[in-house]
C-alpha cells in the first residue's frame, strides 16, 4: 500500500491550492476527487471553458499551477472511508483502492441547502446549483418557461452566466427577507464595496435583459406528472404562472459527511443555521490526523478557500518536520492578511442572506429517498421522538442513499419547530462509513495503490 505525507480529498479551490503548496514544501501528495478534472463545483470545467473575466483568469492560473505541481491525482475517484491510521479508501473505474496518509486534508466544499416547497419533487424542479453544473459542463441554458426562486449570490451569478450564454428566464422570485437589509447594513465594511458593486452590476444586467424581478413568498410547484405552473404570493395576492422549469436556491452549507463519520467535533453557526467542524487557524480538527480547508470548514468563498488550503499545507509541512516554525509563520503572514480581506464581507452576506425558515404543510416531502413528509416528522415528535437519529427508526428519514445530505437540515428545522426548541438542540444525523455507496464488485476487485 502506497504511503503519502498528505492525502487531499477534493480538488476544488482549497484542495488544489493545498496540493500546490504541499508539493512545493517537499510533501508527497495524493489528491482524490470524484469529478473528471480539477476545479470543484466553483471552477468546474474551467480549463475547457477558458477565462471570461478577471476572476476566471485568477482561478485558471491557480488550476494551471496545480497541474504543474508534482501531486499525484486520481479523478473520478469516490472516497468512501477513512481509517484512524490514515488509510483512505476510494472507488475508481469499478475497483476499490486504498492508500495511507500521514495527514488527511478534507476539502470537500459545500452542499446546496435543500429548499423544500410544496411540489419540489416534481420533474422540472431543480436547484440553481444543478442548473449551473449543466451550464458549465454541457453548455445547457434555459430556453423555456424557466423561473428562479430563492436568494443569495449564487442565484444572481447563475442568472447572469445563463443570460450571457443565451439563456432566457420567465422571471426571478426574490424570497429574501426585506428586513434583513437593515440588519446587514451595519456589517458592511468599506473594503467590500467592490463586491457590492459587482452584485449590483449583475442586478442591472438582469434588469436590462427584461427579466422580471418579483419579491414573493410562499412559492409552490404544481402539476400532474411534472411541473406545469408555479404559485406564489405577491403583496398579499396569490399569483399563478406557467412554468416548465423551476430552479430553487437558498445558499450552501459545509459538506460534513466525512468529518461526521470521523467523529470530529462540530459547532453550530446560528446566523447561517448550519453545523461546521471545529478547526484551529491552520485547519486542524479535533482528530489528530485530520484537517479541513475551504468551505467545508465554514462558508467563505473560493478565494478564502485557496488561502485556507495553503495554510493547511504549511501546517502539515511543519508537523512533519519539513519546515521550521519561523518559516511556516513567515509564509503564513501574507496569507492571513489576504484571508482577513476576503472574510471582511462575510458578516454582511451571512446576515443579508440568512436561510429562509421552511414553512411546510403536512404533505410536503422532506426526505425524498424514503418519501417522508413534514407531517410524518411532526407525528413522530407527537409520539415521543426527540432527535433525528431516533427519527430514522420512526420514519426511515435519512436512511436512503444520500444519508441525510438532502433531508437532515430540513428535518431538524421541522423537528425543532414541532418540539418548540432551538434548532441547535436537535442532534444532527450520525454518519458512518462508507459515506458513499460501494458495490460488492468493487470490493471483489480491491487493490492497493
Amino acid at each position: 500500500m502506497t504511503a503519502y505525507d498528505l492525502i487531499i480529498i477534493g480538488a476544488g479551490p482549497a484542495g488544489i491550492s493545498a496540493a500546490t503548496e504541499a508539493t512545493a514544501r517537499g510533501l508527497s501528495t495524493l489528491i482524490l476527487d470524484d469529478n473528471p478534472a480539477p476545479g470543484g463545483r466553483l471552477w468546474q470545467a474551467l480549463e475547457r471553458r477558458g477565462a471570461s473575466d478577471t476572476d476566471d483568469k485568477a482561478a485558471l492560473a491557480i488550476v494551471r499551477a496545480f497541474r504543474a505541481c508534482s501531486a499525484e491525482t486520481r479523478f473520478q475517484a469516490v472516497v468512501w472511508a477513512i481509517e484512524p491510521d490514515g488509510t483512505v479508501y476510494w472507488s475508481q473505474d469499478g475497483t476499490a483502492r486504498s492508500a495511507t496518509g500521514a495527514r488527511i486534508l478534507v476539502a470537500t466544499g459545500t452542499t446546496e441547502r435543500p429548499m423544500p416547497v410544496p411540489g419540489w419533487t416534481l420533474p422540472g424542479v431543480m436547484t440553481v446549483g444543478a442548473g449551473q453544473i449543466a451550464l458549465k459542463t454541457a453548455g445547457l441554458v434555459p430556453d423555456c418557461a424557466t423561473w428562479i426562486a430563492g436568494q443569495g449570490p449564487l442565484l444572481l451569478l447563475y442568472a447572469v452566466q445563463a443570460l450571457r450564454a443565451g439563456g432566457r428566464f420567465a422571471g426571478i422570485l426574490d424570497l429574501s427577507d426585506r428586513a434583513a437589509r437593515l440588519r446587514a447594513l451595519p456589517r458592511l465594511p468599506l473594503r467590500a464595496i467592490a463586491d457590492i458593486r459587482k452584485g449590483l452590476s449583475w442586478q442591472r444586467e438582469i434588469a436590462s435583459a427584461g427579466i422580471p424581478w418579483v419579491r414573493a413568498s410562499n412559492i409552490s410547484a404544481e402539476g400532474d406528472n411534472r411541473l406545469e405552473r408555479i404559485s406564489f404570493t405577491v403583496a398579499g395576492t396569490r399569483r399563478t404562472e406557467p412554468a416548465d422549469l423551476l430552479l430553487l436556491h437558498d445558499g450552501v452549507m459545509p459538506s460534513l459527511q466525512i468529518t461526521r463519520a470521523l467523529g470530529c467535533i462540530h459547532e453550530y453557526m446560528p446566523t447561517q443555521r448550519y453545523w461546521r467542524p471545529v478547526v484551529d487557524a491552520w485547519g486542524q480538527t479535533s482528530v489528530e490526523k485530520i484537517l479541513v480547508a475551504g468551505d467545508g470548514a465554514g462558508i467563505a468563498g473560493g478565494l478564502t478557500a485557496t488561502v485556507s488550503g495553503r495554510l493547511a499545507a504549511l501546517s502539515v509541512a511543519h508537523a512533519l518536520g519539513r519546515i521550521p516554525t519561523a518559516a511556516r509563520d513567515a509564509a503564513a503572514a501574507p496569507l492571513r492578511a489576504a484571508q482577513r480581506r476576503h472574510l471582511a464581507i462575510r458578516p454582511f452576506l451571512d446576515t443579508l442572506y440568512a436561510p429562509l425558515r421552511p414553512s411546510l404543510n403536512h404533505t410536503t416531502l422532506v426526505c425524498r429517498c424514503e418519501e417522508v413528509s413534514a407531517g410524518d416528522i411532526r407525528a413522530a415528535v407527537a409520539n415521543g421522538c426527540l432527535g433525528l437519529n431516533q427519527l430514522k427508526a420512526y420514519t426511515r428519514c435519512g436512511m436512503g442513499p444520500c444519508q441525510g445530505r438532502m433531508c437532515g437540515t430540513t428535518a431538524a428545522e421541522v423537528m425543532a419547530e414541532a418540539r418548540d426548541v432551538p434548532i441547535e438542540e436537535i442532534e444532527p444525523m450520525r454518519t458512518r462509513f462508507p459515506t458513499r455507496p460501494v458495490t460488492v464488485g468493487e470490493l471483489a476487485t480491491f487493490s492497493s495503490t
